[in-house]
């Protein structure tokens, strides 16, 4: 690992644990709607998906195409007055970013989320101005797993593909990254569902919990 030089972090499931502010914004919406609300562990592991999923899973088939792109819009507009409650990085990453910042390395993020909720949502949790990068799911062409995102952020931070670590906890992340070049890490304490077998990814790593990246990087 002595190449890496910048690690890259998706952002839900992997750099911050953002499942209990998007499951409550669900359960908000499917309380608003009159549909049984559903328990946390069973929401969890489609937080990485996006809301469109979320949705999906709340309601099933029992509305319309149109219909649940009403209740999509919904509660996107409920997890946007929502955006940080509980939110927070997880475990062990507080320490593990400290840490990149005093070996002079880079680290940022590449996401799917849209920027109108990635970037508040890393204001809020003081996180932006220390970033090299943030790349969210609107800021080019193409989402992951296409290669174009991760590339945009190596030209942010000023890095080469070769020199990036990519942490992720959704197949496309994977992808993504080895699409573009780089070293891959799977973050198995994400929202994997286990129904998912992610040595089907082919990733490089896989890590249990943040805090192995200590011995991995440094």
């Amino acid at each position: 690992m002595n190449k890496i030089t910048t690690v890259l972090f998706d952002l839900d499931g992997t750099l911050i644990d953002t499942a209990p502010d998007m499951a409550r914004a669900l359960n908000l919406l499917l309380e608003e709607q009159q549909y049984p609300m559903l328990p946390y562990e069973k929401i969890r592991p489609v937080v990485s998906n996006g809301s469109q999923a979320l949705v999906n899973l709340g309601f099933q088939d029992t509305v319309d195409a149109e219909k649940l792109e009403q209740l999509k819009q919904r509660y996107l507009e409920i997890y946007e007055s929502n955006l940080c409650v509980e939110s927070r990085l997880f475990d062990g990453l507080a320490s593990i970013l400290e840490r990149i910042e005093q070996q002079h390395m880079k680290w940022g993020v590449v996401t799917n989320k849209p920027g109108w909720l990635t970037e508040p949502l890393l204001q809020q949790l003081q996180l932006s101005e220390r970033s090299s990068c943030i790349v969210s799911g609107d800021t080019t062409a193409y989402r992951k797993p296409h290669p174009e995102p991760m590339l945009y952020a190596c030209k942010q931070a000023g890095s080469k593909p070769a020199e990036c670590l990519y942490i992720g906890d959704a197949r496309r992340d994977i992808e993504a990254g080895r699409n573009a070049g780089m070293t891959t890490m799977v973050a198995a304490y994400g929202y994997i569902g286990e129904w998912e077998n992610v040595d089907s990814w082919n990733a490089d790593l896989l890590i249990q919990h943040p805090s192995e990246l200590d011995r991995i990087l440094f």
